[in-house]
């Protein structure tokens, strides 16, 4: 993501949904999507436009949200990596 690191540790996200019958139809309705981001220390202006460009360049992205209602939020954690 835009030189930023993103192991395991760095990125993960919490994803929730809403289930409804539509017309008889189980289906998942709306989705709520926080990524967690630490990053390195300076690098906030760049993660921000990664995640705020996400939903419209990420092929999975793109897929479900035309079919479910996707919300996005995210928490961004620097962290000095030199200590590290």
């Amino acid at each position: 993501m835009r030189g930023i690191p993103s192991f395991p540790d760095k990125l993960w996200t919490e994803v929730e949904g809403d289930i409804e019958a539509v017309e008889g139809v189980i289906r998942v309705s709306r989705m709520r999507v926080k990524y967690h981001v630490k990053i390195p220390a300076g690098k906030r202006p760049e993660a921000e436009r990664a995640l705020q460009t996400h939903p419209v360049k990420c092929p999975a992205a793109v897929t479900l949200g035309s079919a479910i209602a996707i919300e996005y939020s995210w928490e961004v954690q620097e962290e000095d990596l030199a200590k590290q």
